[in-house]
């Protein structure tokens, strides 16, 4: 991954847990004493934000140095991050950079998983990860899903064009789905026009009106299979995306029935990878 989180955002990681400094080694006295922290991981994971971490810990004035890359798969036992200064600044920001690691890498793992089930069945299927993350956390969010190579499905509510029934329940009665669609598209007329169903005639209904990606949510992947195929037939412009309910244990089938996106916000609600944190006198 060749992007880091700025430092105001990681400074801020690391002042939120240290605002008020740390009595613990000020009142041992071992603040200024020189030492050596490790991370390694405790688990088999893909990583995430190894660079975010080194980061943050140079930031508080360790020197700092990534064994790994975000996107890497490591086994149990890896060491990932070393880093070197004085114990107030090692333990101002460890613990902040290990439990980042720790969320990142979950998410990342999670990732890596539904995408190698998916190309299990389909070379070509791609992943796309929703915008249903913790609020405030976008950034590391979107660089752990990177990692485990699935692409954002919206960057936010401002970068994309996704009608959901509840958009298309406020339109004037009677009116056509299709000259609402030229109406959005006159609005926006350099974005990808998405659209959710939650039905199979929903779903054919608006590809006919000018989508040019239908997601259906939530629909077994025999049903995934006939709207691609009908897709294909009628509608061979448009392309299809499963929501609802993706994960590793049917990535695979959601693929092989022929959808060209899977959508899932499955890997944010992983549980983190546990990453072992070491200090040491040097």
């Amino acid at each position: 991954m060749v992007w880091v989180l700025s430092d105001a955002a990681l400074q801020a990681l690391v002042e939120e847990d240290a605002p008020y400094g740390d009595p613990t080694t000020e009142g041992l006295g071992i603040g200024a004493r020189q030492g050596r922290a490790s991370f390694i991981a405790g688990a088999d994971l893909t990583l995430a934000c190894a660079e975010d971490a080194a980061r943050m810990l140079e930031i508080s004035g360790c020197r700092a140095e990534a064994k790994a890359a975000s996107g890497q798969r490591l086994a149990r036992g890896a060491v990932l991050l070393d880093a070197w200064g004085s114990a107030a600044d090692l333990h101002r920001a460890t613990r902040t950079a290990q439990v980042l690691l720790e969320i990142a890498s979950g998410i990342a793992t999670a990732a890596a998983a539904i995408v190698r089930a998916a190309r299990s069945a389909n070379p070509e299927a791609a992943v796309a990860c929703t915008r249903k993350h913790m609020p405030g956390a976008k950034a590391i969010a979107l660089k752990a899903i990177a990692a485990g190579g699935a692409a954002p499905h919206r960057l936010g509510l401002s970068d994309s064009l996704l009608v959901f029934a509840n958009h298309r329940a406020f339109l004037a009665e009677g009116e056509p789905l299709a000259a609402a669609f030229r109406r959005l598209r006159a609005h926006a007329p350099e974005r990808q026009l998405c659209a959710e169903a939650d039905t199979e005639a929903e779903a054919l209904a608006l590809a006919e009106a000018g989508a040019d990606l239908v997601q259906i949510d939530k629909a077994p992947p025999e049903a995934v299979a006939r709207l691609a195929a009908a897709f294909r037939g009628r509608s061979p412009r448009v392309r299809l995306a499963a929501a609802g309910g993706i994960h590793a244990g049917n990535a695979a089938l959601y693929a092989a029935a022929g959808a060209d996106l899977l959508v899932t916000s499955a890997p944010y609600y992983a549980p983190p990878r546990d990453v072992k944190l070491r200090l040491f006198p040097a």
